[in-house]
C-alpha cells in the first residue's frame, strides 16, 4: 500500500484559546468552494433531506459557505462526519491539484509501490485521481488491471481537466497498454464519484458499475468488499 496521507498535514502547533481548528472561513474561494457546491448539487439530487442550493437567492460568499456545509452535514452521506473533516477533504484535493509539490510527492510514492511483479493497482477516492495519474506517468508498466471506487476522476473543470496529462479533445489518457483493463465501480449515493460512468471522459473500454453500499456509500470497505471489486482485481491477477 502506498502512503502519502502525511504528505497533506500541516506541522503541528500549539492552538490558542478558543481557536477553532477548521471551519467554513477556511473554505478558500475557487476550487474548494466549486467542489463544495459540486457536492451541496450531488447530495440534493440523492438526498431528500438536503436542501437544494437556490441560484437566485444566494446569500453573502461567508454565508453560503455556512449553509452549503450544514445542508451537506443534514445528509446520510456526511452522516457523523465533522465539520472540519469535510473542510480537510476540500483542501486535500486542492493541494494536490494545484501544488505541484504536493502532486509529485504522492505520485512519487504510489510509482515506487508498483514492481514488475504489480499486476493490479487500486485507487479509492482521491486515491483514484493519484493512482491513474501514477499510472500514465509509467509507460511501459505491466500493470493489468487498474480499479477505481469512488472516484472523482469525471468531474469537469474540477479535476478532469487538470489531470496530468492533460486531456486532449475531451478525453482523458488511458493509463496502461492494450491489455490494461479498468474498472471503475461508484454507489448512486456517492458524492465524491459525482460522475458515475467514466466512459464519456475516458472512452468505452472503461467497465463501469453500480453498486450499493448502503448507508456508507463511499466507505472503502463496501466497495472492497463487493463481488464486482472482487472480480476486476482477481480479474488482473489470472
Amino acid at each position: 500500500m502506498a502512503f502519502y496521507g502525511d504528505v497533506f498535514r500541516r506541522a503541528g502547533s500549539y492552538l490558542s484559546v478558543g481557536e477553532p481548528v477548521l471551519g467554513p472561513g477556511d473554505v478558500a474561494p475557487g476550487l474548494e468552494q466549486d467542489l463544495l457546491g459540486a457536492w451541496w448539487h450531488e447530495a440534493a439530487r440523492t438526498d431528500e433531506r438536503v436542501a437544494p442550493q437556490d441560484a437566485d437567492t444566494l446569500p453573502a460568499e461567508a454565508q453560503w459557505v455556512q449553509r452549503a456545509l450544514r445542508q451537506l452535514s443534514n445528509s446520510r452521506f456526511f452522516s457523523g462526519i465533522a465539520l472540519r473533516s469535510m473542510v480537510s477533504d476540500l483542501k486535500q484535493v486542492t493541494q494536490y491539484l494545484t501544488v505541484p509539490e504536493v502532486r509529485e510527492e504522492a505520485q512519487g510514492r504510489v510509482i515506487k509501490a508498483v514492481g514488475p511483479d504489480t499486476r493490479v493497482v487500486v485507487g479509492h477516492s482521491l486515491g483514484s485521481v493519484v493512482a491513474y495519474e501514477a499510472l500514465c506517468a509509467m509507460p511501459g508498466h505491466g500493470v493489468r488491471a487498474l480499479v477505481t471506487l469512488g472516484s472523482p476522476l469525471g468531474i469537469a473543470h474540477l479535476v478532469f481537466d487538470r489531470l496530468e496529462p492533460s486531456p486532449l479533445d475531451g478525453r482523458g489518457t488511458w493509463p496502461g497498454g492494450e491489455d490494461t483493463t479498468w474498472t471503475n465501480v461508484a454507489d448512486m449515493r456517492d458524492v465524491v464519484a459525482l460522475e458515475k460512468d467514466l466512459r464519456p471522459r475516458f472512452g468505452d473500454r472503461v467497465r463501469n458499475a453500480l453498486v450499493d453500499n448502503g448507508a456508507q456509500a463511499h466507505s472503502v470497505i463496501p466497495y472492497l468488499t463487493d463481488r464486482i471489486t472482487g472480480e476486476a482485481i482477481a480479474g488482473g491477477l489470472l
